[in-house]
């Protein structure tokens, strides 16, 4: 086959890459391609009752049962959740997670995104960009030749009001992974989300019967993506395909790395139209 691609997700909590890139991640997967996740903070506060090391640690396994599903690597950065800022040590932290995994497409948050952990993650990315090239910077962590493509990766409409994405991928075939992924972060998706928005007396009791319940929530809200893009699906996979598609992931490129021109959209996303 072809050179793999090589596409590394930086999200600022536990459940951020699966929830923005889960989809994308499993087409490379499947086809043979080498994915990595990151998560900036350790998510110590995204509970109701519990917090701190005990729900870091939580959190972390969860993200390792994540990986699991489709045998890829998954990094929890040792920071405080809602505290991340984008420090000169920060930024050298994500030059040398970026230098280390040599990327050809790095994956993250919109900038303008609702939450301050997911636009100053996007911030480190972007001040990451170039840098890693530079031998200078972070001399003990070998540079890149070669800027990776940065983009922002989305799956549902968020409350950025900037994202508008330059490629749309096609989701059908791999949902049940990404949902898979999803359901293992527990604390998430069936304690902390529905008690912060005042439905956790609907979550079910059960393990089988929480997960119908979260991916039926999910599949209804995933839906909006391509209902929200749907010229550009059409666009990009004809008009009888692109009319059937339910879901989708988007990726808008930044302007901070590598021109994501056509010849590059078809090496990168080789599984486009496959």
């Amino acid at each position: 086959m072809a050179k793999k691609v090589r596409v590394l997700v930086i999200g600022a909590h536990p459940d951020d890459c699966d929830v923005a890139a889960g989809g994308l991640a499993a087409l490379y997967v499947k086809h043979g391609h080498v994915v990595q996740f990151v998560s900036m903070t350790n998510g110590d506060t995204g509970h109701y009752q519990m917090g701190g090391g005990e729900l870091a640690r939580r959190r972390y396994a969860e993200t390792q049962q994540s990986a699991k599903v489709l045998g890829i690597r998954y990094l929890v950065r040792d920071q405080h959740c809602g505290e991340l800022m984008p420090t000169l040590e920060a930024r050298k932290d994500v030059i040398r997670i970026i230098r280390e995994f040599k990327p050809d497409l790095v994956l993250t948050h919109a900038p303008d995104d609702y939450h301050p952990d997911h636009r100053y993650t996007s911030i480190l990315v972007q001040d990451s960009a170039y840098s890693v090239t530079v031998p200078g910077q972070c001399p003990l962590t070998p540079h890149l030749r070669r800027n990776p493509v940065y983009g922002y990766a989305c799956s549902w409409v968020t409350a950025s009001t900037s994202f508008r994405p330059d490629v749309i991928v096609d989701l059908d075939a791999v949902m049940d992974k990404k949902l898979a992924m999803i359901a293992c972060h527990e604390s998430q998706w069936y304690e902390w989300i529905p008690y912060n928005q005042n439905c956790l007396d609907e979550v079910p009791r059960g393990d089988a019967a929480r997960r119908r319940w979260n991916e039926k929530r999910f599949r209804e809200r995933l839906k909006g993506f391509a209902i929200q893009w749907r010229d550009l699906v059409v666009a990009q996979y004809g008009p009888d395909r692109g009319k059937a598609i339910q879901y989708a992931e988007g990726i808008q490129a930044s302007p901070f790395g590598a021109p994501l021109d056509q010849a590059t959209i078809r090496r990168l996303l080789p599984f486009l139209k496959g």
